[in-house]
């Protein structure tokens, strides 16, 4: 499916405001559909959904599946009488700006088994939950980590769960998916679809490389034998390595293929579009020997291909697809994402080279394209403009007309609307017009401050969605 000319906001469910140390999907979420709906605007672009790995970061997650605990909302359990006033209350956070994680480690899960212990009392009233037909894998493995409280790499050969645990992890996913359709159907009726994003690797410690180690290129003891990164490109100098496990593409391909179908089907149920991770890694992706001192000791391998592209339109046919393009593509790389009919993303952050022509100058941003003003791994725009070389900033504030009294963000936001590519997406930091503590992410780094950014409910009001309505109207981006 193609997108129509329309726009939409790039924010995290961690993002939103709230009382609980992090965003949630209940009456917070609602108030932000709101407020896009009253903005003009078609899309909700979310972070993965998935339970976050080392360094809190979504994309080294557990599962390919199964949603984050710390995004339940507690309130609507209260409401459902699973939890009582005060057990709400008392895990209140008074973090604000911030997600709270270690307040977040100490009190979710333990509140949630409240409401589990509930949920099975005799006299308790029977929930309808939604069909997850990957759940049993991961409660099993998710209970095996309460067990043993380590990486599934040093459990013992004959490692079972606690079967209490196992009901609790699946209780667990049956109410975040149970919130979160709820929640999309509240998006969808009120003209906003939601925009998910798909992690291309699984963490080592993850339920599919425990329980579907084919999937994945490993070695006689289990252990990944070579690891994900890509070399050094504009994000990072030296590259990054990211230690997650390759597919193994050329050794089991009817397997990671069937299960590529699975999670396609599976987001499919989740979202209206997704935004497919390091998408020129089906065409070709850097592979790191294990144990490698840095990304820069890897080297292309060849990916699935268009194979794989024609496999996923097949199978989710009406499932809009974004492709992350960005990094260093070589001329074949770049011809296999401009002619596999998937929009690539123009990032604008990257595009004022004061002595080049950038394809991501918005005069070079063609229909069939997504552009974006930056993305949960750039600055802000205003950071970037605060931060870059005087050249480059001089020529983004003379191509983008760019006014203090305005507001620089509008500025760039009128920029990207104005383009003709027919979807355009900002963070919500980029329409708030934020500096470098609203940054949400620096690859590379696992800085204290990484995936933790959320937003003031104040800052959702009227004048803003005015404000971006107006703009939305003026260039043709408005829903019919």
């Amino acid at each position: 499916m193609e997108f129509r000319r329309s726009s939409g906001i790039l924010l995290a469910l961690s993002s939103l405001p709230g009382p609980y140390g992090i965003g949630s999907m209940g009456g917070p979420a609602r108030r932000f559909v709101d407020f896009l709906a009253e903005a003009g605007q078609s899309y909700w672009q979310v972070l993965p959904l998935v339970p976050p790995g080392e360094g809190n970061s979504p994309y080294m997650s557990s599962s390919a599946f199964a949603g984050s605990p710390d995004l339940i909302d507690l309130e609507e359990l209260q409401a459902e009488g699973l939890l009582t006033v005060q057990e709400v209350e008392a895990v209140r956070s008074e973090a604000l700006d911030r997600v709270d994680y270690d307040h977040l480690r100490r009190t979710r899960l333990q509140v949630l088994e409240l409401a589990f212990r509930r949920s099975i009392a005799p006299d308790s009233q029977p929930m309808a939950q939604p069909d997850l037909p990957w759940v049993t894998d991961y409660a099993v493995f998710a209970a095996m980590h309460d067990k043993y409280g380590t990486g599934w790499d040093q459990w013992p050969l004959d490692a079972s769960p606690d079967p209490e645990r196992v009901a609790f992890h699946t209780f667990v996913q049956d109410v975040f998916y149970r919130q979160w359709f709820h929640l999309k159907e509240y998006a969808n009726q009120r003209g906003v679809r939601i925009i998910g994003d798909v992690p291309i690797y699984l963490s080592a410690d993850s339920a599919e490389v425990y329980f579907r180690r084919e999937l994945f290129q490993m070695d006689k003891a289990g252990r990944p034998s070579a690891v994900a990164g890509v070399p050094p490109d504009a994000f990072s100098s030296e590259g990054q390595y990211w230690g997650n496990p390759l597919y193994d593409w050329a050794g089991h391909p009817a397997q990671v293929f069937a299960f590529w179908q699975e999670r396609m089907i599976w987001c499919a149920r989740m979202y209206d579009a997704v935004r497919i991770d390091h998408f020129r890694a089906f065409h070709t992706y850097w592979s790191i020997p294990a144990g490698a001192d840095s990304a820069r000791e890897g080297h292309w391998e060849k990916g699935p291909g268009m194979e794989l592209i024609h496999t996923i339109r097949q199978t989710v046919p009406k499932l809009e697809l974004i492709a992350e393009d960005l990094g260093d593509l070589d001329a074949q790389a770049l011809e296999f994402v401009r002619t596999c009919g998937i929009p690539g993303m123009k990032v604008m952050i990257f595009a004022f080279d004061p002595m080049g022509e950038s394809t991501y100058l918005p005069h070079n941003c063609g229909p069939s394209s997504v552009v974006y003003t930056g993305t949960h791994d750039t600055p802000t725009f205003v950071q970037f403009l605060q931060e870059a070389s005087a050249d480059e900033a001089g020529y983004a504030r003379r191509y983008l007309r760019l006014r203090e009294e305005e507001g620089l963000g509008w500025g760039v936001i009128t920029g990207a609307w104005a383009t003709a590519s027919r979807l355009a997406i900002a963070p919500l930091q980029d329409v708030l017009g934020l500096g470098s503590d609203a940054r949400m992410n620096t690859p590379g780094t696992m800085g204290p401050h990484n995936w933790s950014w959320r937003v003031r409910e104040e800052a959702l009001n009227p004048y803003v969605a005015r404000t971006l309505r107006e703009i939305t109207r003026t260039y043709r981006r408005c829903p019919l």
